[in-house]
């Protein structure tokens, strides 16, 4: 199960609040050199474009530029200030990206060992080492995305990766890219890991919820070569996995109603 956030790109300016398009109407006069000419070309009346010019320009200022008759026969175009405005946004919504491409493998399964405020938990993707309660039995762990490290399989550690606890070979199965990140789905086989009582690895069907989200820069994906098919090593620290219990207080297992 993958947990999404959702957020808004917006700029609060004194008592206005800049939008998408709001942005958008401004990249149209630049293009279009006319208000008229933007109206018609983003599906909106003159009348109101105009009218939302002057409610940003009373909070920042002029926006916009008219030039009457010439050799180019007029037009308009934006200020400095209109674009100091859109690059703000810009930046506003790169960051703002990162943080709403953020999202959770959710992994439920059984503590089988612990280690102090440690606990391995034997999962559809095979053993995970997480932060867990004590006493906790049946538990839900959350790795968030950008604490999930993607290499090549081929590849020796990496300075810093050595205090990876949890390391899962596995393959991509959806690569997401954004205008500055990406969301890479990596699908594991679940047996990494686990041991029935004679010792051997136990084997199984792969489930759905065998699967780790990654999330990582493009720059990442293009030296990777991430693509649906391509092997992959997913990797995260134990402290990067927080489990929380499933059981109700006295133990039993808790009341899903």
């Amino acid at each position: 199960m993958t947990i999404e956030r959702g957020y808004r790109t917006e700029l609060t300016v004194g008592e206005v609040t800049v939008g998408r398009r709001d942005v958008e109407m401004l990249e149209a006069i630049d293009a279009h050199g006319s208000m008229h000419a933007a109206a018609d070309a983003l599906g909106r009346s003159y009348a109101r474009l105009q009218r939302r010019i002057v409610e940003l320009e009373d909070e920042l200022g002029p926006l916009t530029e008219r030039h009457r008759g010439g050799a180019d026969g007029g037009g308009t175009t934006i200020t400095e200030t209109a674009q100091d405005l859109r690059r703000r946004f810009e930046r506003h919504q790169t960051a703002l990206e990162g943080v709403a491409s953020v999202t959770e493998s959710v992994l439920s399964g059984t503590v089988v060992d612990r280690e102090g405020e440690l606990a391995t938990v034997e999962t559809d993707i095979g053993l995970v080492v997480a932060v867990a309660p004590q006493e906790a039995e049946m538990v839900q762990v959350s790795v968030r995305s950008d604490a999930v490290v993607l290499s090549d399989p081929g590849e020796r550690s990496q300075p810093g990766q050595t205090s990876f606890r949890n390391r899962f070979e596995g393959t991509v199965e959806r690569v997401e890219q954004g205008t500055s990140v990406a969301q890479v789905r990596v699908g594991v086989d679940g047996t990494q890991g686990r041991m029935g009582a004679d010792g051997a690895a136990l084997k199984g069907p792969r489930t759905d919820e065998a699967a780790l989200e990654a999330l990582v820069t493009r720059a990442s994906v293009d030296s990777l070569g991430l693509e649906p098919g391509r092997p992959i090593v997913a990797s995260f620290k134990a402290t990067a996995a927080r489990a929380i219990p499933l059981e109700g207080v006295d133990g039993s297992p808790a009341d899903s109603h």
